[in-house]
């Protein structure tokens, strides 16, 4: 009888055991599913203003996108959804406020809420070293990005705000091995992000090595070269470069720029950058870049952005001082008559989470 017992008894505590097991070991996956979800993002707020020139309703700004506003100003608000499984997933990356309806200019064309969709793409994980990806997505080229947080400099490059910033189509991105990769993309021309609605299409190519890429486009007549790139000459000072050309074959209108971004970690939470950059213009491309335009139709500019970067847990603290000097008078002074050149201060905040 006794044996009996102990039998059963065994029987029953192997039986909560393996409940035990099944249950913690659906818990794990359950969480493992939701942790697969996840909601980021950045919220962004600057003060702007001038020095050498007017403020107020009389108010100027450098050619470039972004941080233009006048005194206490608005950056945006982004928030992305993204879906990582094991082959395939996506992103939603939706915008709020002037920096996001700047980035996606010509996006409402076809829906009301147009204006806010900075991203949206799925993917598919082929395999371990080809990734497909369809949708919209944010441009390959260009050292600076649309998301303040992952810039050094709060206020934008010439180079950025006149090369492409997002594109609408097909990629093929593959590793190669041995640091090399690739990418290949067919897609609208260059920003229509919500439909073509012209019957032409770009194509784009990336190859890269090391973290240093070579990107080329090619959007309705026009083709662009760019490389972008950065160094670590030490363990605290690191050096960014993003080099460009742009020409259209139709008006001959063209583009050259180079930046370097040499960037000091003075401590933990501090880092001080510099970003020098030389930009220059074809043709009707001068005055389009808002850097003045010659008899020739030739302009160029010399940018020069000094930037501070203190960290306060997930608070990035931003003061930055710039000075763009034009071959034209493409500025105004105190006095509201032409200069060639235009000094600004600013200082933002930008929250991670």
């Amino acid at each position: 009888m006794k044996t009996i017992i102990s039998a059963n008894y065994i029987k029953k505590m192997a039986f909560l055991a393996l409940a035990s097991i099944s249950t913690i070991a659906f818990a794990q996956e359950t969480e493992e599913a939701k942790t697969k979800f996840e909601f980021s993002g950045t919220v962004d707020a600057y003060y702007r203003t001038n020095l050498t020139a007017p403020n107020g309703e009389d108010a100027i700004a450098p050619g470039s996108s972004f941080a233009n506003l006048d005194g206490f100003a608005l950056g945006m608000a982004n928030v992305i959804g993204t879906y990582e499984g094991e082959k395939v997933g996506f992103v939603a990356d939706l915008v709020f406020g002037p920096r996001g309806t700047d980035a996606i200019f010509a996006s409402p064309m076809y829906s009301a809420t147009g204006d806010i969709v900075n991203q949206l793409y799925v993917y598919w994980n082929v395999s371990e070293d080809i990734t497909l990806t369809f949708g919209n997505f944010n441009t390959f080229l260009g050292y600076e990005v649309i998301s303040p947080a992952s810039n050094f400099n709060y206020s934008t490059s010439y180079l950025f705000s006149y090369g492409p910033f997002s594109h609408t189509g097909l990629k093929a991105d593959f590793d190669l091995g041995n640091d090399w990769s690739a990418m290949l993309a067919v897609m609208n021309p260059t920003d229509l992000t919500e439909l073509n609605g012209t019957g032409d299409y770009a194509v784009g190519a990336q190859l890269g090595y090391s973290g240093q890429f070579l990107n080329f486009l090619y959007s309705q007549g026009g083709f662009e070269i760019d490389f972008t790139g950065g160094f670590d000459i030490s363990e605290d000072f690191f050096l960014g470069v993003n080099a460009a050309h742009f020409s259209q074959e139709d008006n001959g209108g063209s583009f050259t720029g180079v930046a370097l971004y040499p960037q000091l970690k003075t401590s933990e939470n501090f880092t001080i950058g510099l970003r020098g950059e030389y930009f220059m213009t074809g043709d009707s491309f001068g005055n389009t870049a808002g850097i003045g335009s010659g008899s020739d139709g030739d302009a160029n500019v010399l940018a020069l952005t000094l930037t501070g970067s203190a960290t306060i847990g997930d608070l990035i603290l931003k003061p930055e001082i710039r000075l763009d000097s034009s071959s034209e008078d493409a500025f105004i002074d105190n006095d509201s008559a032409p200069t060639s050149s235009l000094a600004s201060v600013l200082f933002a905040a930008i929250y991670s989470f």
